[in-house]
């Protein structure tokens, strides 16, 4: 429910962002002049929101589309990503007490209630505590690489917006210098400078267009994966303090060794040693 009421919210916003040139045109607004006066046809939404061609109006109006996409999936992905929201300090501390108090029912129970991060890796370690304190481990490892790797996914749709934005933007571009060049053709070699610059114009404005859906695209995107690296490294950290009450402890009059790192993949057919 909540995902579709997000959609509904991005068609929204993007429908007006693509009605606002026509509505701009009409009006003849003057926006970002600086203080002076500008005729309707100078102003900012006649140089970058409209086109007197059809293919380079419907290549602005679907990256104007694709920039407030870009910004709904950034927004979102940092609200979703929120530290507190994925590493719960509350749920930490209850998981802590219960633990810390023996109180082992009660502590599966609100582990597999939990549907953030440190919950899923705290429920697999739980899962496995039949198995011993090893398979608990390891539980935890395999947890945070899997799901680390299923939140960094759903960051690919910011990736494709970065690189498809300078590709429509390219795309554009040429099709403005193939305009120019046909009207210079047209004009035997002296056209209208007006008719010429106009397809210069649908380059230029096009490749603005995809770089402003690309560079915030891709910056927002590199900085939010990092943010999802650290969370779920700090997440398997947490998890591993918070089943540390049952490690197994050792039998008095004997040395307890550091234990040696263990493989990735676990020898002997991928069966866990028991704790």
């Amino acid at each position: 429910m909540r995902a579709r009421w997000w959609i509904a919210g991005t068609t929204a916003v993007a429908l007006a962002g693509s009605l606002l040139p026509a509505a701009a045109m009409d009006s003849g607004w003057g926006l970002l002049t600086l203080g002076q006066a500008q005729p309707p046809n100078m102003s900012f939404a006649r140089m970058f929101l409209w086109r007197d061609t059809l293919i380079g109006l419907l290549v602005i109006q679907l990256l104007l589309l694709m920039s407030l996409t870009t910004v709904a999936l950034i927004i979102h992905n940092l609200l979703r990503y929120r530290r507190s929201a994925v590493l719960p300090p509350t749920f930490y501390a209850r998981m802590e007490r219960l633990l810390a108090q023996k109180n082992y029912r009660e502590a599966v129970a609100t582990a597999n209630a939990e549907p953030s991060l440190l919950g899923q890796l705290t429920k697999s370690a739980l899962n496995e505590s039949p198995r011993g304190f090893a398979a608990m481990e390891y539980a935890v490892e395999q947890a945070a690489e899997g799901l680390a790797g299923q939140m960094v996914r759903t960051l690919e749709y910011l990736n494709v917006m970065g690189n498809l934005g300078p590709m429509l933007g390219l795309f554009g571009t040429v099709y403005g210098m193939i305009v120019a060049f046909q009207e210079l053709v047209a004009a035997g070699g002296r056209p209208d400078p007006g008719q010429l610059a106009s397809g210069i114009s649908t380059s230029l404005v096009t490749t603005f267009w995809g770089l402003v859906v690309a560079i915030p695209a891709l910056a927002a995107h590199a900085m939010i994966r990092s943010k999802v690296e650290s969370l779920a490294a700090e997440g398997a950290e947490l998890a591993g303090r918070l089943i540390q009450p049952l490690r197994p402890a050792a039998p008095a009059g004997t040395a307890v060794l550091p234990e040696e790192p263990r493989n990735s993949v676990v020898p002997g057919g991928g069966n866990v040693p028991p704790g």
